[in-house]
């Protein structure tokens, strides 16, 4: 199912609902038993559930209890599929209710489980396995955004004038699909101390990587990606003729689209450049360090350097009220759109990436721009405020918006205001949707959207461990 087209659901059906996996008991009083039941979950971890009965066990409010043990492990329960495929772990991860495994949502649906990965084997091997069959998607098509389980599978478009192959199910240019593995890949090797997922075939994604991110800098030409598609949405496809609007070549890279899908209105997505700067330089250290390759290693050390030098001259711009702050997008010829959108990366999310410090002073500039009415994408309601974007429409905000304010602010008054916003806009369904009508949570989008899920208890679980003060 396309992301577009998955209609606004008001319902009593919560996530994956749809496949009729649910019993409807009700324990404790007022909260149903949404969670799948445990014989049709796609994988079980003893940690998590662990996780969950701590949390249940030291928190009061029944209500947070129930939600984290509903989302917490929701990618776990409803969309992995793990086995071993020529002697290794293989994972492949759905978002949720499409059939399809986007390479940004993966990585940051199984990002929270990695905090137990030396506890249990299990997610050890599923997080392997995620590693696993990226590294062999890259080498499928680096400028590709999603794929197929079934690699003969041919796309649903059939109208993209893209060089699209089976087993891909959508190809839509995005910088963060290629940093997201690598932001993986080097938090499980540094947990861990494996080496098993870093072979050959790794090394070559990672080589595939620079090259791609070399030639969407744009220095000689175009470069080999152009993307159309037949659409009543202007956000569904590239202008002038399929290579998006022009840049002047900075030493910044190109994304077609932004994290959300849809395209950019001017290419250089200052986010995901961000992104891919650390990302670049945690791919020089595995690269040096587990490959011995200082000439692989220099080159993506030496494409972060440009890129940062770059950011630093190009991304930042005057504004009357909030002084400098980061654009969201910048051509090189001196335009720049100021906005921030709800996926991620965003500009509210860099400090969570680790693309920038939270102390920033331009970052914090930038935050009180993005959570103020001067973004256009920020919206105030009767029931909650937060970021949206043009991919759903106006007024309506997206909970991962709201759970990234959160997961990224210093303030124990702001948390505490995230969490209660996100506890009263789940419409009564104990899981997060895409986004939800600023007065009036009922009007939502997507039932079953996996990362929203795993990244709420992701950040409740942060404030368990370092502020449970504030889940009191």
């Amino acid at each position: 199912m396309k992301r577009r087209r998955f209609i606004q659901n008001t319902g009593l059906l919560g996530a994956g609902v749809l496949a009729s996996k649910f019993s409807f008991a009700t324990v404790p009083e007022d909260f149903p038993v949404v969670r799948v039941i445990a014989s049709k979950r796609h994988f079980t971890s003893i940690a998590v559930d662990n996780a969950i009965k701590k949390f249940q066990a030291n928190v009061a409010d029944k209500e947070l209890g129930w939600l984290f043990e509903n989302c917490f492990p929701n990618t776990l329960d409803t969309t992995v599929t793990h086995t071993t495929k020529n002697g290794k772990p293989d994972t492949y991860v759905i978002t949720g209710d499409i059939d399809a495994m986007w390479m940004r949502d993966s990585s940051a649906q199984v990002w929270p489980y990695l905090q137990f990965v030396n506890e249990e084997q299990k997610i050890k091997d599923l997080i392997a396995g995620v590693i696993n069959r990226q590294t062999q998607y890259i080498l499928k098509d680096p400028y590709a955004n999603a794929f197929y389980n079934d690699e003969n599978k041919v796309g649903e478009w059939k109208s993209d004038k893209t060089a699209m192959k089976p087993g891909v199910h959508e190809r839509k240019w995005e910088i963060d699909s290629l940093c997201y593995p690598i932001r993986l890949a080097y938090n499980y090797w540094k947990k861990t101390g494996d080496k098993a997922p870093f072979d050959t075939d790794w090394k070559k994604a990672i080589e595939t990587t620079l090259k791609t991110f070399i030639e969407q800098q744009r220095k000689e030409n175009k470069g080999p990606y152009r993307f159309q598609r037949e659409s009543l949405y202007p956000t569904d496809t590239l202008s002038m003729n399929g290579y998006g609007f022009p840049v002047k070549p900075v030493g910044l890279i190109c994304s077609s689209f932004r994290p959300s899908d849809d395209a950019t209105v001017y290419p250089f997505l200052i986010p995901s450049n961000f992104f891919a700067v650390s990302s670049l330089n945690h791919a020089a250290e595995m690269v040096a360090t587990l490959h011995n390759d200082k000439i692989l290693a220099d080159k993506l050390s030496a494409l972060a350097n440009e890129v940062d030098a770059a950011l630093k001259k190009f991304a930042v711009k005057d504004h009357p009220e909030f002084g400098k702050l980061f654009a969201f997008e910048v051509d090189g010829f001196g335009s720049a759109y100021l906005m921030d959108d709800s996926n991620v990366p965003s500009l509210l999310s860099m400090p969570y990436l680790d693309a920038i410090k939270v102390d920033d002073p331009i970052y914090k500039n930038t935050r009180k721009f993005i959570l103020s009415s001067n973004n256009p994408y920020f919206f105030k309601g009767k029931v909650a405020e937060g970021v949206g974007g043009p991919h759903i429409g106006p007024d309506m905000i997206w909970p991962m918006a709201i759970t990234m304010r959160g997961l990224t602010s210093v303030s124990d008054d702001e948390i505490k205001n995230c969490i209660a916003m996100l506890k009263r806009t789940h419409a009564g369904k104990g899981f997060m949707h895409e986004s939800f009508h600023k007065d009036d949570p009922k009007n939502f989008t997507r039932s079953w959207f996996a990362w929203a899920n795993t990244l709420f208890g992701e950040f409740l679980w942060k404030v368990y461990n370092e502020k449970p003060h504030l889940l009191k």
